[in-house]
């Protein structure tokens, strides 16, 4: 068993009988929607709301119950991957949408009562910004936003394709992928980019968990609860 699988796994404990449950985007998330399609085979009764096209194809072919975000009042616990992981002082930040769907999945996590990121150890960081830190801009002048950030130092890349074309998310907007590092303050960050004009969101997840669940390859997985 490896750690994504480990950690997947791991976070079953915290599902209930009759819960909603969020569900996040991602190699890891992978194998929770598989553990958890086995449960609601042997009669678990839950529900959930995807934040992906991707993750709703796969839960359907794992017969998993769904429903839209916009039915559901309150989600109960909400599992996702993350692409860095960063703990200090009480806090848990962290950086999303390597996978495109950081609108969708902050949506989702933002309804959650408690909120659990699975992830192998490769993903806890001493500090944020390796991974490029990913922004998902409208499509209608986003060259404007391009330039700006260029300005400010933090060297956007548009994400694109295998062919080239711009990648666009599930929602029809551009991704700039910003790379620098290290973060030295989140918050303001966070701040700063989701006050641009054009800027739909950003992948910064700060205090946006409460339950970290990291496995190492031996299949060891570590729980840390703020």
């Amino acid at each position: 068993m490896n750690g994504k699988q480990a950690a997947g796994e791991r976070a079953l404990d915290y599902i209930e009988d009759g819960m909603v449950v969020g569900l996040g985007t991602g190699s890891t998330v992978f194998y929770f929607l598989q553990a958890l399609s086995k449960k609601v085979a042997e009669g678990l009764q839950v529900t959930g709301v995807v934040t992906s096209i991707q993750t709703a194809k796969l839960a359907e072919e794992l017969n998993i119950p769904l429903m839209d975000l916009n039915d559901v009042k309150v989600i109960d616990v909400c599992v996702d991957g993350a692409d860095e992981i960063y703990t200090e002082s009480g806090h848990i930040y962290g950086i999303k949408g390597g996978g495109g769907a950081l609108l969708f999945e902050k949506l989702v996590a933002e309804t959650a009562k408690i909120r659990i990121w699975i992830a192998d150890d490769a993903k806890v960081v001493s500090h944020l910004g390796a991974f490029g830190l990913p922004v998902e801009v409208v499509q209608f002048g986003y060259m404007q936003v391009f330039q700006q950030l260029t300005a400010k130092g933090y060297a956007p890349k548009q994400r694109l394709n295998e062919d080239d074309t711009p990648y666009t998310t599930d929602s029809g907007n551009y991704l700039l992928d910003l790379q620098f590092e290290p973060i030295t303050d989140p918050i303001s960050l966070a701040t700063e980019l989701k006050m641009m004009t054009g800027v739909v969101e950003h992948g910064l997840f700060n205090d946006i968990t409460e339950v970290t669940i990291i496995a190492d390859a031996t299949g060891s997985a570590m729980v840390t609860e703020i």
